[in-house]
């Protein structure tokens, strides 16, 4: 897909906030500090679009980009380890939760997952809930230039074999980094025919 323009549109604290004009939408989520800011930067040709952070649980609240003027790309709060007190993270889940299940442009996810971790209760909860709901879902495993080739490939074998386990999980798993510039042209590949038309999508995009 070829990124000709991105705009961020708005953050937003509670559903009634989230853009509503009928163009798709496609959200990102994972677990803190599981590098979501540095695979949108990527994804969609830019450098510092969405903010990165050490810190995690750094994005509080649903982010919203526009994209080619076409689709919304959303950054979802993370779950999991957030350094947050308890009543902003209790306030999270049922957000996201709300967000996924009753916006009606709400069309894909992609669900980030650290290639060095093991697939935890978090993921195989979300994975069984978002079976549920019906909504197609990508799995896309980051952190993978922390690896050698050779651990990262043994370390994606182990992935897919416990995911194969899961019966929650029916999809393919799809390495991605920024740093190694892997996975950005697949996964667009498999995502962008449930948001624009095909003969919308283009060659691959430059960084501006």
């Amino acid at each position: 897909m070829k990124i000709k323009t991105v705009e961020f549109i708005k953050s937003a604290a509670e559903l009634s906030q989230a853009p509503l004009d009928g163009r798709p939408h496609l959200a990102v989520a994972g677990r803190s500090n599981v590098g979501k800011s540095t695979l949108i930067n990527y994804l969609l040709g830019r450098r510092s679009l969405a903010r990165t952070s050490g810190k995690p649980g750094h994005t509080r609240l649903l982010n919203f980009f526009l994209v080619n003027n076409a689709f919304y790309l959303v950054d979802l709060p993370g779950y999991g380890y957030a350094a947050v007190n308890r009543k902003t993270k209790s306030q999270w889940g049922p957000m996201v939760h709300e967000y996924l299940e009753n916006h009606p442009d709400i069309t894909a996810l992609l669900l980030l997952m650290d290639l060095r971790r093991e697939p935890g209760k978090e993921e195989v909860q979300l994975m069984s809930w978002l079976g549920d709901t019906g909504l197609p879902f990508f799995p896309v495993l980051t952190k993978i230039d922390k690896l050698k080739p050779q651990a990262r490939a043994k370390k994606v074998g182990v992935w897919k074999k416990q995911m194969r386990e899961e019966e929650e999980f029916t999809g393919e798993l799809l390495p991605v980094s920024a740093l190694l510039k892997k996975g950005r042209e697949e996964l667009w590949a498999r995502v962008s025919p449930l948001l624009i038309p095909e003969t919308d999508t283009g060659d691959d995009g430059e960084l501006e």
